[in-house]
C-alpha cells in the first residue's frame, strides 16, 4: 500500500470538496432562479460522477497496491485514474457552462477524454491483477 498511499490520502482529502459540491448544489436548487433546468442536469451529472469516481479511486488504489507492478507503473496508473476522474466529471461542469441543449460542446469532448483515461487505468489494473498479483 505504501506505493499508492499518497494517492489514497489525496482522495480522502478531495472527498470534502465533493461534499461541498453537494451543499452548493442544494443551495442552488433551493434558490429561486438558481439554475436553469439545463444547468441543473449537468451540475448533477458532474457532481454524481465526481463522487462515485472518487470513491472508486479508493477501491482502485487498494487493489492496485496488492499487485507487484513496479512503483513507476503504479504511479502512472494512479495518475491516469485521477486525471480520468477529473476530466470525466469536469467535462459535465464545462458543458453546464459552455454547452447548449441537445448539442455537443467542449465539455462533451472533455468528458470523453476522461472516459478514455479511466478505461486505460482500468486496463492497467486488470492486467496487473491477472499477470502481476502479489
Amino acid at each position: 500500500m505504501d506505493d499508492v498511499r499518497g494517492w489514497a490520502i489525496y482522495a480522502w482529502i478531495a472527498l470534502p470538496t465533493v461534499m461541498y459540491g453537494g451543499y452548493a448544489l442544494l443551495g442552488l436548487l433551493t434558490k429561486k432562479d438558481g439554475l436553469t433546468p439545463f444547468r441543473r442536469t449537468w451540475f448533477r451529472a458532474g457532481h454524481a460522477h465526481a463522487g462515485i469516481l472518487l470513491l472508486m479511486a479508493l477501491v482502485y488504489f487498494d487493489y492496485l497496491a496488492t499487485t507487484t507492478l513496479s512503483f513507476a507503473m503504479k504511479q502512472v496508473a494512479c495518475a491516469t485514474f485521477v486525471a480520468g476522474t477529473l476530466t470525466q466529471a469536469g467535462g459535465f461542469f464545462v458543458h453546464m457552462v459552455k454547452g447548449e441543449p441537445d448539442k455537443p460542446s467542449i465539455g462533451t469532448t472533455i468528458t470523453t477524454v476522461g472516459a478514455v483515461l479511466l478505461t486505460g487505468a482500468i486496463a492497467i489494473l486488470v492486467y496487473a491483477l491477472f499477470f502481476a498479483p502479489a
